[in-house]
């Protein structure tokens, strides 16, 4: 095994990402800039579609961090994609409580349907399928996030199968 490490340089950030970074830098003191990891982080990922790690360099350079600060927060939410995704990244929680609700079965149904596992993008990229841990929906399980933004609660395999095609649906409409 090689204990030579990669050098991954830092990708060219544009004017306008550079804006919305300093917007977000603004919120905090002098002092505590890399304060807005998180944001610039997310900002990278709305633009991009993932995190690269030439995109977590360059984050860190410009909050003057240590690069292996970022990528601890880039690999601690999985909110942050490591590598490219579907047009719908759907994550389904498998924490103990959704587990004991069929959550894991919901998990299981998707991949399935989607003739994928979980992990992996359908081959029209349309939708990738992770587990996840606690969504803060318990009470409302299976539960489980599309696109980091919608909560899908009480995930029956016919509530799942309407989502799935409704996607779909979305998808195709978005292709025409």
């Amino acid at each position: 095994m090689s204990t030579e490490s990669r050098t991954v340089e830092p990708m060219v950030l544009s004017e306008a990402t550079l804006a919305r970074f300093a917007r977000e830098v603004a919120k905090y003191p002098a002092d505590q800039r890399q304060s807005a990891v998180m944001a610039c982080l997310a900002i990278v990922q709305q633009e991009q579609g993932w995190v690269s790690p030439a995109a977590e360099r360059a984050v860190a350079n410009y909050l003057g961090m240590a690069p292996i600060a970022v990528h601890e927060v880039t690999t601690f939410y999985n909110m942050y994609n490591q590598q490219p995704v579907g047009r719908f990244k759907l994550n389904v929680c498998t924490n103990l409580p959704c587990q004991l609700r069929d959550g894991a079965k919901a998990l299981q149904y998707l991949a399935e349907k989607l003739g994928i596992r979980p992990g992996e993008t359908t081959a029209d990229g349309t939708f990738t399928l992770q587990p996840c841990e606690c969504l803060g929906a318990c009470a409302d399980a299976p539960v489980m996030l599309v696109n980091d933004r919608h909560m899908c609660s009480f995930m029956t395999t016919e509530r799942l199968d309407q989502l799935v095609d409704g996607l779909r649906a979305t998808a195709a409409e978005g292709q025409a």
